[in-house]
């Protein structure tokens, strides 16, 4: 059952377990747990065996429809995405003038980008080419360095929806893509960090894009070219990972920019991710100030 991040009316920010329809405060049902995500992954299995014993029945409830969810992990040290990870989103790039890299392509989205999953996304008035991309989201769990794959499935500390909103035009003026992919509101995740040990297959996912009810993605996660033990590992031998550290997966085929015509978000617009098991975001575009 996963945790999430949320609140009610303006009050403050609390940490909650996610069961059916309700979500439990465990702020009172487990006192002296931490109060947000990145504390919890790094307090270890102190606080994993905390969270198994709230039950249903323990006290803190409240109907999810009663309460806002935020971003689950806000202000990690590090967000990072994989370009063209899925072997049809690589061919549409290909038809686009791209080449298909052959090593993994890894770039940032600033963290001041994060949004909650059901939050307006912005339209930049300074973009005229405003797009989306499902994809599933991995958080890590524990530090690591130097990991193998093999090693790496014992580092995951669960995963999200993401939507890895870009704006084409800035993404395309440099070799580095992060401008455009870091506009403020372009990183909604969510709706809640769905525990490792909850999923049992993360390369089984099916996943999926739409835009005002029109399917514009689908795949499932077995069609990454590169898995999430090969990412993990390979991020590792630059730099620390450490827990509360998203790494976006890849997008499938379908964004807007490689269709025939292009077919760019407008204010409007609402984007709605899905992800089997994990729940969905579901985001408007609204224009800019």
């Amino acid at each position: 059952m996963p945790l999430a991040v949320f609140s009610q009316a303006d009050g403050p920010r609390k940490l909650g377990k996610v069961i059916g329809d309700r979500v439990i405060d465990l702020s009172i049902a487990a006192p002296g747990m931490p109060g947000d995500i990145i504390g919890f992954l790094g307090a270890g299995d102190s606080a994993l065996a905390a969270y198994r014993a709230v039950e249903t029945d323990a006290p803190g409830g409240l109907p999810l429809s009663a309460v806002r969810l935020h971003a689950p992990v806000p202000a990690p040290e590090k967000f990072l995405a994989i370009g063209m990870n899925y072997s049809d989103h690589g061919a549409e790039a290909k038809e686009l003038g791209l080449d298909v890299p052959v090593w993994q392509v890894w770039f940032n989205k600033q963290v001041s980008c994060i949004n909650g999953p059901f939050d307006d996304v912005v339209a930049p008035k300074v973009s005229e080419k405003l797009d989306y991309e499902a994809e599933l989201a991995v958080v890590i769990g524990k530090t690591c360095r130097y990991i193998t794959p093999e090693e790496a499935p014992a580092v995951v500390g669960g995963y999200m929806v993401a939507n890895d909103v870009s704006a084409r035009d800035w993404q395309l003026r440099t070799g580095t893509m992060t401008l455009g992919k870091s506009f403020d509101t372009h990183g909604p995740i969510g709706p809640w960090l769905t525990l490792a040990e909850d999923v049992a297959d993360p390369h089984a996912l099916d996943i999926r894009m739409l835009v005002n009810g029109e399917e514009r993605q689908h795949a499932n996660t077995s069609q990454l070219i590169h898995d999430i033990w090969q990412q993990i590992s390979y991020l590792s031998q630059v730099m620390t990972l450490k827990p509360g550290d998203i790494l976006a997966t890849g997008t499938p085929a379908g964004v807007g920019v490689a269709r025939k015509p292009p077919v760019f978000l407008q204010p409007g617009d609402v984007m709605r991710v899905e992800i089997a098991g994990l729940g969905h975001i579901e985001n408007r575009v609204v224009a800019d100030l």
